[in-house]
């Protein structure tokens, strides 16, 4: 993986995710599959109810909200299949006048028409993926993202990458000894604050940034902190003094990177509202 015929110098046509799936489609699974899900998902059982029963303080709180919201997600489930079979009485149908006799035991009936929740999940999850200023950008290849470092007595080592785009850092960051560091983010590429554009206001605001949500190349670039075109980031927005319905303060929320911030020496963002 660390050589310089590596998964980083050659560009595979397949991504390295996937050669699993393919495995899957030619071999097909195990024979014994099926059953030992089916064990793992009985033995899943205990194992959650000891973890809760173990978990103390601020882990038994998380733990105890989390399985609240499965719950709750559960029932609201059971509830909308349950009412997808119902009969409901259609208001506003009563006749006018007189009915005749063998009309009077008959009421106007239709069947509820819910969406099944799976539906309307999908919805909501593809509602917030594509409801961005910039809905597709163009994808980056990992020779023009990373620089490859020659390290060694002889310069013969090649494991070492230098990210060429701009970065962001925690606040608590601190590098690793130079020798043992993979990848090397310049300080003159790491960035803290970003001018952000709120689209109602049509007002700009130079904020501080709280974190990279999701960059469009992938889970290895959020995870380093990679600030490309089109990467959401997350911004503190106590400044501006928003409230939600509730009343309470808004301290961080979702914008989009609109511009090329390794070329502009700064970052331009649109605020998600």
């Amino acid at each position: 993986l660390c050589g310089a015929g590596g998964w980083f110098g050659r560009n595979n046509a397949m991504p390295q995710g996937e050669h699993i799936e393919l495995h899957r489609k030619r071999y097909g699974r195990r024979l014994d599959h099926f059953e030992k899900k089916r064990k793992k998902d009985a033995r899943q059982v205990h194992q959650r109810s000891k973890q809760a029963q173990k978990a103390l303080g601020i882990k038994g709180k998380m733990l105890a909200k989390e399985r609240y919201k499965e719950k709750v997600t559960l029932k609201k489930t059971l509830a909308m299949a349950k009412e997808r079979d119902t009969e409901k009485k259609v208001p506003g149908q009563d006749p006018e006048g007189a009915v005749p006799a063998y009309l009077l035991d008959r009421e106007q009936v239709q069947r509820a028409k819910v969406l099944s929740n799976t539906i309307k999940q999908k919805r909501k999850e593809k509602a917030g993926k594509w409801e961005v200023p910039l809905p597709k950008v163009r994808p980056m290849a990992e020779d023009e993202v990373f620089k490859v470092l020659h390290s060694g007595k002889r310069r013969k080592k090649s494991w070492k990458r230098m990210i060429t785009k701009a970065t962001f850092v925690g606040e608590n960051f601190t590098r690793k000894p130079p020798k043992f560091e993979r990848f090397i983010r310049p300080s003159g590429l790491r960035f803290k604050k970003a001018n952000v554009t709120h689209p109602e206001l049509n007002c700009t605001f130079q904020l501080d940034i709280l974190g990279v949500k999701k960059n469009p190349n992938g889970q290895m670039y959020t995870s380093l902190g990679v600030i490309t075109k089109g990467t959401v980031i997350e911004m503190d927005v106590s400044e501006l003094g928003l409230v939600t319905p509730g009343g309470k303060v808004v301290w961080g929320k979702y914008a989009q990177v609109t511009n090329n911030p390794e070329n502009d020496g700064c970052i331009n963002a649109v605020l998600l509202v």
